[in-house]
């Protein structure tokens, strides 16, 4: 669903936009399934305005047909893989997370998403030199250990100065905030927040943390709001040809297994999930806490699933470049 909004088409002003909503006519499908003379009527707006709107957001929207051919031309013009940093993370992505697509790290407290999100923030906007979109929607994300990341991977202040201005940061803690801030980006605030360039990963931390607390008492709220989350992070992955990476919650499954939260609906969001636990008996970091995860590939249309990976959260603080013959990866040229 692609909610109506102002500027969306010529004619489509705030005014319209407002009196169409008085008349539960909230979103692209319901104008377009609209009785237009009675919806002109009930909405006190002109007949042939509504019929010029509806036939430009008719082109904009509805399928046309393409040959798999031209499918695949445009997937290979467009894809781009972003490494994250991590080789191992890396090898278990098939070479990092890719552009036109969503991915998921899912995990509990301490598992290390935001360690590894803010990782590949620090990699993709220094190493090569791409500028990124993080949406923090818990505090986790900290300017300081951003730097002190960029510190380890480059002595020069100037350097790393420049990486954190390629990091536009965006902070919401509600799912409305949320969705304002996303539907900004698809209007334009992609250039804006990057100063004009293009950017090529959109991180939020964590999709969850707006949204699970919808799906309790307000279950149809709840499902609504999800699902217009799920349509923007898709129209700026496909439409923007950026990589989006998202983190998610996990529950127990009936049989006491760990499974990514969100439910059955937000598990066909995400093309590729990947859960991150603690690995508890490994040897503990100077500050007496583990850095290693075990990494699980839930899902994937490249990989095999439940695939298994180490990663040394500290990973990002020392890097070593891995490539993998036959794929596209971003580098510094790219740019």
């Amino acid at each position: 669903m692609v909610l109506l909004r102002k500027g969306m088409c010529p004619g489509l002003d705030e005014d319209l936009v407002r009196r169409l909503r008085d008349a539960h006519v909230k979103t692209v499908e319901d104008l377009l399934s609209s009785d237009m003379e009675h919806l002109a009527q009930k909405c006190s707006a002109s007949y042939k305005a509504l019929i010029a709107v509806r036939r430009v957001l008719l082109a904009q929207h509805a399928a046309f047909l393409v040959s798999g051919a031209d499918l695949y031309d445009e997937l290979l013009s467009s894809t781009a893989i972003l490494s994250t940093g991590n080789p191992n993370l890396d090898v278990l992505l098939d070479s990092g997370v890719y552009t036109g697509e969503i991915t998921e790290l899912a995990g509990g407290p301490g598992s290390g998403k935001t360690q590894v999100c803010m990782g590949v923030a620090a990699h993709v906007s220094h190493h090569l030199r791409q500028n990124v979109i993080y949406v923090d929607t818990t505090g986790g994300l900290s300017a300081g250990r951003l730097r002190q990341m960029l510190r380890t991977q480059t002595s020069s202040d100037d350097e790393q100065m420049e990486a954190l201005q390629r990091i536009g940061v965006r902070r919401a803690f509600d799912i409305f905030s949320l969705l304002d801030c996303l539907h900004r980006l698809v209007d334009g605030g992609l250039r804006q927040a990057s100063s004009g360039a293009s950017v090529k990963a959109l991180i939020v931390d964590s999709v969850s943390a707006v949204i699970a607390p919808l799906l309790g008492s307000r279950q149809n709220e709840g499902m609504y709001r999800m699902s217009q989350v799920a349509v923007t992070l898709r129209t700026l992955a496909k439409d923007f040809n950026i990589a989006v990476l998202v983190t998610n919650y996990v529950t127990r499954s009936e049989d006491g297994e760990v499974q990514p939260g969100l439910g059955v609906y937000w598990s066909h969001i995400p093309k590729t999930r990947v859960l991150l636990e603690r690995l508890a008996d490994m040897a503990a970091t100077v500050s007496g806490r583990s850095a290693l995860r075990s990494a699980t590939l839930l899902k994937s249309s490249r990989q095999p699933c439940l695939i298994r990976a180490k990663l040394d959260l500290q990973q990002w603080s020392r890097l070593e470049r891995v490539t993998t013959s036959g794929k596209r990866k971003l580098d510094a040229a790219d740019s």
